[in-house]
């Protein structure tokens, strides 16, 4: 899998550009490859696949984590439309702690964004009918999961200006990151 590695600006979160060969019939493009992820210092077992649709663009999904010991990594890619992905550090002993790193993942970028664990993760879609493939390092288990509120002003993530329109009752009933118990925390 030949991968272009991109840092953003907490460095652990990463966006990868896998090559894509293409000639009259179509293309082809090697979008996953522990051995090549490891290469470049994404060194994670991959466990589950999940997909998701969002038939309206400004739908918002997150922001979700899961605690030890089921916490997940998640290698996120967009096989049709666009997203804002966000990924907000949870590692209470990082300088970075509270802060968030986004990133456009869309099909014509032919992009991935990985999302560590003690991160939280979500994204807004950009585009109408916009789907959304993401492998994880663990099981989903309920009893594990968590979250913090997708517009916490503490936050400071412009969701609006992406046009929010569409969260689900879950999401609307996180509770701030300042509200959360330190247990949620890495």
């Amino acid at each position: 899998m030949p991968v272009e590695v991109r840092e953003l600006e907490i460095a652990e979160v990463k966006v990868l550009n896998p090559k894509k060969f293409g000639d009259h019939r179509g293309f082809f493009s090697e979008v996953y490859s522990r051995k090549a992820l490891a290469d470049v210092g994404i060194d994670v077992e991959l466990v589950q696949d999940n997909h998701s649709l969002s038939s309206k663009r400004g739908t918002v999904r997150g922001l979700h984590f899961q605690i030890p010991p089921l916490a997940q990594a998640k290698l996120v890619r967009v096989v049709r439309g666009a997203i804002l992905d966000v990924a907000v550090d949870l590692r209470r002993n990082s300088a970075s702690f509270g802060k968030h790193v986004c990133a456009v993942i869309s099909e014509d970028d032919w992009n991935q964004i990985f999302v560590p664990v003690g991160f939280a993760h979500g994204f807004i879609t950009i585009t109408d009918e916009t789907e959304v493939l993401y492998k994880v390092s663990n099981i989903y288990s309920p009893e594990h999961e968590r979250g913090i509120l997708w517009n916490d002003p503490k936050l400071g993530i412009d969701w609006l200006q992406r046009g929010a329109s569409e969260i689900s009752a879950r999401d609307l009933a996180w509770p701030a990151l300042g509200d959360v118990a330190e247990h949620y925390f890495w």
